[in-house]
């Protein structure tokens, strides 16, 4: 005998539990955006960042004491499609990048370029979340540190900085992480180029590194095309058409 149908909703997830609670402690300082992975992002203006961060680090409820990875996020060129087309064709993939003598048309400058995105961890409960905030916008692009809440954020912030030019408002020092001191320009910029500027090397004539232009030849790379072609023939590869079984009769 089957049991009567009920009109009882399945109870929430423990995924929307944690929006709920987050939302109640956070309130309208908070706006969830679409996430994947089962994972929950919330985006955070850049002014309240510090205070939204102590609250879900104090709040027993959360207890996000641990902040395990800030790193930053350059929008340059984000949703822009370097293809011409989608598909193979017997010439490749077409792609739309200037070519040699051509002029790349320059992309136009984002009110919202840069972003932060914190990933918060409470070990005791159990439970993560992730936090964006975008950078005040112009040149560079600034935005509260959150050392006082975490004071591992400190060599996070920094190598933030080292790579995109984000500056962190209050951080106690900082300086370039990753690069050399004498680097110049962020590499993990958009529009940075991938051979660089400088290329090092030992002179042994003057005994030091020294810093020269950069001599590798930019070039455009192309995916990979697999093509049916004779090395896929039944009668080279040990298969009748529609034969069952291995290739070269493994």
């Amino acid at each position: 005998m089957s049991e009567p149908a009920t009109d009882t909703p399945p109870p929430p997830s423990r995924l929307e539990t944690l929006a709920d609670t987050i939302g109640t402690v956070c309130g309208e300082r908070l706006h969830r955006v679409a996430s994947i992975a089962s994972e929950l992002t919330f985006e955070v203006s850049p002014s309240q960042v510090v205070e939204v961060c102590r609250a879900l680090r104090d709040d027993p409820r959360l207890s996000f004491q641990t902040l395990a990875d800030l790193s930053g996020i350059d929008y340059l060129t984000y949703g822009m499609d370097e293809w011409d087309t989608h598909s193979a064709t017997n010439s490749g993939f077409g792609r739309g990048v200037a070519g040699p003598g051509e002029v790349e048309t320059p992309v136009a400058p984002m009110e919202r370029r840069f972003a932060v995105v914190y990933h918060l961890l409470s070990v005791n409960l159990n439970q993560r979340v992730r936090l964006r905030a975008y950078c005040d916008a112009g040149e560079p692009p600034l935005i509260d540190s959150v050392v006082e809440v975490w004071s591992g954020a400190n060599w996070f912030e920094r190598e933030a900085f080292d790579l995109y030019g984000i500056l962190f408002r209050g951080h106690p020092d900082l300086r370039r992480i990753l690069t050399d001191y004498g680097f110049i320009g962020h590499p993990f910029r958009k529009d940075f180029p991938l051979i660089g500027h400088v290329e090092v090397r030992y002179d042994p004539e003057k005994q030091r590194v020294v810093y020269e232009p950069v001599s590798i030849e930019p070039r455009t790379l192309v995916p990979r095309v697999i093509r049916d072609d004779h090395r896929y023939e039944p009668a080279l590869n040990g298969r009748a058409a529609g034969a069952p079984g291995k290739p070269n009769g493994r």
